[in-house]
């Protein structure tokens, strides 16, 4: 529980949060900088971070098709 605590306080900021999601929907994270990321990022930022990315990638993909299909 205190180690919950204690990564909540953590003050990466916003890009760097967005920044390590965006790479990670793409697979291509270095180990030196995933490692970095977990001392450095907020797990509830992430957690956020996602769900903004998969919501902006189903828009993103739901706009292709509306303009292929239609």
């Amino acid at each position: 529980m205190d180690e919950l605590k204690e990564a909540t306080k953590r003050r990466a900021s916003l890009a760097q949060t967005m920044k390590a999601v965006f790479w990670s929907f793409f697979g291509v994270r270095g180990g030196s900088d995933h490692d970095r990321d977990m001392a450095q990022l907020n797990p509830v930022h992430v957690i956020i971070a996602g769900i903004l990315g998969a919501v902006l990638f189903i828009v993103l993909l739901l706009l292709i098709v509306r303009a292929v299909v239609g």
